[in-house]
């Protein structure tokens, strides 16, 4: 999930030398492949999935917050969040959505923006990628340097999310209808990658953006 950055904080997120990039797309375009392949071809990588799933660890206040509004059964024996479970309760619900970003996106927000800052003083000419599924949604995208969306057509996220996911085809349709239409998205970015593609010409554009990226030192 994403999560939206205070106006406040956009200095301490970029500065002038690092590049700060957000890389959305929809559910099961390939987005997660992508964030990887700039991971290996030596760009930071800040995952917000990741971050959520963190704020999210038992006895954490968004934890609490959580098992307070949506109850004990979204828990596993473990007592960990049931993913699963809270996201057959928040999609195809735009307010329980709603309540459950609020939850999280807050504690997200504050995370990222302490790696960013991290990156930035370990390193000032840094490349750093922000692989976050909500970015316009969010706002987020206003508060990065450049955009890129991983599209895929809508018979491909429909499979992944079936095989992936174990979603019936209504479930996954309900999945992808609950996030911005990539058609939208794609007009909004500075680059649009197909997720469909072969990995080796995946590979290919992401090291020939990183490469446009690059800042001289």
């Amino acid at each position: 999930m994403s999560i939206a950055v205070p106006s406040m904080a956009r200095h301490m997120i970029s500065s002038a030398v690092m590049i700060l990039i957000g890389l959305t797309g929809g559910v099961a375009t390939g987005k997660s492949t992508v964030a990887k392949m700039f991971e290996r071809c030596g760009a930071i990588v800040i995952d917000a999935d990741k971050l959520a799933r963190e704020v999210v660890q038992p006895g954490k206040p968004a934890w609490r917050d959580i098992v307070r509004r949506f109850g004990q059964s979204v828990l596993n024996i473990d007592r960990t969040i049931n993913r699963q479970a809270l996201g057959q309760i928040v999609f195809g619900n735009r307010v329980e959505l709603r309540r459950l970003e609020r939850i999280i996106h807050p504690r997200v927000a504050r995370e990222q923006a302490n790696l960013t800052r991290q990156a930035a003083c370990e390193d000032p000419n840094a490349i750093v990628v922000y692989d976050v599924p909500l970015l316009f949604e969010a706002g987020i995208d206003k508060r990065v340097d450049k955009i890129i969306v991983v599209t895929a057509d809508r018979e491909t996220q429909i499979a992944r999310l079936k095989k992936r996911n174990g979603l019936t085809r209504i479930e996954a349709i309900r999945r992808i209808k609950s996030q911005m239409p990539l058609a939208k998205k794609n007009k909004l970015a500075d680059y649009v990658l197909d997720g469909t593609m072969r990995r080796s010409q995946l590979v290919r554009k992401v090291s020939s953006l990183l490469g446009q990226f690059h800042i001289p030192s």
